[in-house]
């Protein structure tokens, strides 16, 4: 099987070459930082309002909505990238199925 070209390691100011995102050396400090940024400097009411529930529940959505439902309408077969709230979380909606809506990233 066929790899992928080996690119730079996408921390900034290594060029080491790596086939994922992050080299070895730099996987476990990105996940870090990403962490960090979730837990320090990131609104917490986002943080509530998207965690592991939400995660849940737009996994069972996405496995029972795989296309993308505005493509549907016209007839066209794309698959689900992102999951929309029809009623904004900061308007009162919810995370039930009946105000989640599967999109294409084009259509989000």
């Amino acid at each position: 099987m066929l790899r992928k070209p080996a690119t730079p390691c996408s921390y900034h100011g290594f060029p080491h070459l790596t086939h994922d995102r992050y080299c070895d050396g730099h996987a476990k400090l990105a996940k870090l930082a990403k962490h960090n940024y979730r837990k320090y400097e990131c609104d917490p009411a986002i943080n509530k309002r998207y965690g592991r529930q939400w995660w849940r529940i737009r996994a069972r959505y996405v496995a029972e909505h795989p296309l993308c439902e505005q493509r549907q309408k016209e007839d066209r077969l794309t698959p689900t990238q992102e999951v929309h709230h029809i009623l904004p979380l900061s308007r009162g909606g919810a995370h039930d199925f009946g105000n989640l809506m599967a999109l294409c990233k084009p259509c989000y």
